[in-house]
């Protein structure tokens, strides 16, 4: 019975839910940058590539010259696609941009930590005799 409420504890501790809410919320919001990247960003980029589907880019690596990528699978073709590694690029620097933004205007509603002002701590009474017997020393000598 140790084991199994050793992990009913793990499961409930706020560290664990967090992350699900996390991967979840994750997923959707992977979802939503792919949407914008395939049906706004790219559909842009097109226009100043003159129609360029980076998709259709690829190398046959048996020498033989296919019109699609998918003419090229159905031949059971080895194949760079290094138009998909281009698209894959794209979604980084679109995700990673989006992401610095929601970042930033995350924490431009932030508040400020408060701002722990430490002042010097105040004397004993015992230092306070200390400190007198030595004046008293020093005034001697």
């Amino acid at each position: 019975m140790g084991f199994v409420s050793e992990f009913k504890e793990f499961i409930s501790k706020g560290n664990v839910l967090d992350l699900a809410v996390g991967v979840i919320i994750g997923a959707s919001f992977g979802k939503i940058v792919a949407s914008l990247t395939d049906d706004i960003i790219m559909p842009i980029l097109s226009l100043f590539t003159r129609g360029i589907d980076f998709k259709e880019k690829f190398f046959a690596l048996d020498g033989n010259r296919y019109e699609t990528l998918k003419a090229a699978q159905d031949a059971k073709a080895a194949t760079l696609n290094y138009g998909n590694f281009i698209n894959a690029i794209i979604y980084f620097l679109v995700i990673a941009f989006v992401i610095f933004w929601v970042v930033k205007l995350a924490n431009r509603f932030k508040k400020p930590a408060p701002v722990a002002v430490v002042s010097e701590p105040t004397p004993s009474k015992e230092q306070m005799l200390l400190m007198e017997i030595r004046d008293a020393l020093r005034s001697r000598a």
